[in-house]
């Protein structure tokens, strides 16, 4: 114990002593946390849309006026030429509708009228929401004139649970916390674990008389408590600036989050010793750690949605889980009953991590 002990106060005071890594520590996670809660927004807003309203009657106006009430659609004028053909080819739009001239006239009298509606494919999730919108709309602009020929047979009463208003920072923050706290312990351990090489202290380690579980619980402990600190920075920025707060029982996160860090640790030595320097091993954290966890978490889109063979992949990756818990205590709150698979999880993958790790670390240590 004396010497796991002694281990961990040489890296803090290694760490503590370079004032630029203790920097990047605190540096890096803010940057990227402010970044993802600000920059990153799922749902489509401001979407600049082209109205050629050829009736310009009453009718036709309060049909427009409901679409542009939903604030997903920019009004936007066309300067020049036919807006149906042009406004979409020039990108000046995103959508054009088209009003034809006898509009509310035939809907007066009972009749269909058409109206066209043209939508920029080039985004597929873009489109889907425009369409998904005006058809929204143009329903409730029909129930609303009482323009329907019978009222809907099944009466909806929709709710939105846990996140009545909508809140997209809601559900990016707490996934950011997961990117934050899988890439940012795994360089700073890596990037120790160089300097030890390059310095010469690594082959000093493997020569000396410390046992393999001694190094790497006395290293794994001081990158641990420097990772606690970095989630409490983090996760109290994230609650002052984008008003993140617990709901319900908040101990699977407080049981998952040194788990969870662990894993990232350990996931951090292993690339620095299998690379041979500084440039491979961050780039190495950064295509694993940082790409997988972006594409392949839950982070932005759904496991559920990634293609076979790589959903399998998704499954093993430790941000999917930590992220899921992140999101039951910043949104949902179900507790142990709706999370406890996901910190099991994060303790198997760390007990096969440091399995691996004691096994590399065993054949590069010198005999003595």
């Amino acid at each position: 114990m004396k010497r796991i002990w002694s281990q961990c106060r040489k890296d803090l005071i290694q760490f503590r002593r370079d004032r630029l890594t203790v920097a990047l520590a605190l540096l890096l996670p803010l940057m990227t946390l402010l970044i993802y809660g600000f920059a990153v927004r799922l749902e489509a807003k401001n979407i600049p849309l082209v109205v050629q309203d050829f009736d310009n009657s009453p009718l036709s106006r309060s049909y427009i006026e409901q679409i542009y009430a939903t604030n997903q659609f920019r009004a936007t004028r066309w300067p020049g030429g036919d807006p149906a053909i042009h406004a979409l080819d020039h990108g000046f739009a995103k959508a054009v509708i088209t009003i034809p001239p006898e509009f509310s006239r035939q809907i007066k009298a009972g009749k269909p009228s058409s109206v066209q509606i043209l939508i920029d494919g080039t985004d597929t999730n873009n489109a889907r929401v425009i369409q998904n919108s005006i058809h929204a709309t143009t329903d409730a602009f029909l129930q609303s004139a009482r323009l329907t020929a019978i009222s809907a047979p099944i009466p909806l009463d929709l709710r939105v649970w846990f996140n009545p208003g909508r809140k997209e920072s809601l559900f990016i923050v707490p996934g950011a916390y997961g990117m934050i706290l899988l890439v940012f312990p795994a360089l700073l351990i890596s990037i120790s674990i160089e300097q030890e090489r390059e310095k010469g202290n690594l082959v000093q380690v493997y020569a000396s008389g410390i046992q393999t579980i001694e190094f790497l619980l006395g290293k794994g402990l001081a990158f641990l408590l420097i990772g606690l600190g970095q989630a409490l920075f983090t996760m109290i920025i994230g609650a002052v600036v984008f008003g993140t707060k617990f709901v319900g029982d908040p101990t699977p996160l407080l049981v998952g989050t040194p788990l969870y860090i662990s894993v990232s640790i350990l996931f951090g030595l292993l690339m620095g010793f299998l690379n041979s320097d500084v440039i491979m091993t961050v780039e190495a954290i950064a295509v694993i750690g940082f790409e997988g966890a972006l594409l392949m978490s839950g982070f932005i889109y759904s496991v559920s949605n990634i293609p076979y063979p790589l959903r399998y992949y998704a499954q093993i990756f430790p941000a999917t889980y930590y992220i899921q818990l992140t999101r039951d205590a910043f949104v949902r709150g179900s507790g142990w009953s709706g999370i406890w698979f996901a910190v099991l999880m994060l303790a198997v993958l760390g007990l096969i991590l440091f399995a691996i790790a004691y096994r590399l670390l065993r054949k590069m240590q010198l005999p003595g």
